[in-house]
């Protein structure tokens, strides 16, 4: 009886730790989420961060969403999309904000046609004197919009199940924030510590960096959770040794418009030995309703410009894999960044 009992003890013990090992390891699991749900994240594969498929510059007080013919645009978009699997590329993710083209249910039929994980976004944005702004944002304070983007989070965008995996913003540049753009940022920062998703800002020169940051530190949430979009634009480079020491991440996003920028930006990070915090891009796409005629850019220039510049100049293949495969994965998991 009583060897029965030590081994009755002994299984509720081990099963005790199993059970505590199980949650610790679930605990752990990594997620992020794109247009056709919620997946476990999946390391060493390749990621394009800030791309487009539609973008409608008509303005929020004139869109029409209902007037985008799918059929038309997957038509004229796809052989850019499928060229992509020559590239092993894996995540596609779509920064064409609400209210400036977002269309999720496109973008879950491209995914489903490719297989592609396609990531799509909450937020609004302002930059171009908020032309993209719909007047329901001037009225509501900026926890009622981040309320607004945890339903998206919680629920599905525009009465789908289909949830965002950041926060899209965007901001003028200048170093004394609209109120529309601080009220933005704050809202994003309210709804990153509810959701964990990173907040991915239309930002340009680092001079309206610095005011997003100071917010987002007010509010409680770490630079690690932001990602300074357009950061090419800059001219001075000691500001990204100052922005990669706070934490944030840095995207050269325009290699779909040109190279060599963002070569000498890209080596330079390398000298100075923050490549972790960098995250490329083309900013590639723009398939836009309001034109007859498409001029669709490819996004592919990482892979057949970009990566041979980089070798040549002595990059490693994997510094070049930081770059599109390790970077991207630990910003956009989805995880709650305090500030200390």
């Amino acid at each position: 009886m009583l060897k029965s009992l030590k081994n009755l003890l002994y299984t509720n013990l081990l099963l005790l730790l199993i059970m505590s090992y199980g949650c610790t390891f679930f605990e752990k699991q990594q997620f992020i989420q794109d247009v056709t749900g919620t997946h476990q994240l999946v390391p060493n594969q390749i990621w394009l961060t800030h791309e487009h498929i539609l973008v409608d510059f008509i303005g929020a007080d004139s869109i029409q969403p209902n007037d985008w013919k799918h059929d038309l645009i997957i038509e004229k978009v796809m052989p850019y999309i499928q060229e992509l699997k020559e590239y092993n590329v894996n995540y596609f993710v779509d920064a064409t904000p609400s209210y400036l083209g977002r269309d999720v249910l496109l973008l879950e039929k491209i995914s489903n046609k490719t297989g592609i994980k396609i990531i799509t976004n909450t937020g609004l944005y302002g930059a171009r004197n908020n032309k993209y702004i719909p007047q329901y944002a001037y009225e509501k304070t900026a926890e009622e919009l981040a309320e607004i983007w945890i339903n998206e989070f919680k629920n599905g965008i525009d009465e789908t199940s289909i949830k965002p995996g950041f926060i899209k913003i965007g901001v003028d540049n200048s170093d004394t924030l609209h109120s529309m753009h601080q009220k933005l940022v704050k809202a994003a920062a309210l709804t990153h510590l509810k959701t964990g998703l990173i907040i991915a800002s239309h930002t340009g020169q680092a001079k309206s960096l610095w005011p997003q940051l100071t917010i987002l530190e007010e509010t409680g949430v770490s630079p690690e959770a932001f990602i300074w979009i357009h950061a090419q634009a800059e001219h001075n480079n000691e500001n990204y040794l100052k922005a990669a020491d706070k934490g944030c991440w840095i995207s050269f996003d325009g290699l779909g418009w040109e190279l060599e920028n963002h070569i000498e930006k890209i080596l330079f990070a390398k000298r100075h030995g923050i490549l972790d915090r960098i995250l490329i891009s083309h900013d590639s796409g723009w398939y836009d309703p309001q034109k007859e005629t498409q001029n669709i850019k490819p996004y592919t220039n990482i892979f057949k410009k970009l990566y041979p510049a980089l070798k040549a100049r002595g990059f490693t293949d994997d510094e070049f894999k930081l770059l599109i495969a390790i970077n991207p994965a630990k910003a956009f998991l989805i995880e709650v960044k305090t500030a200390l």
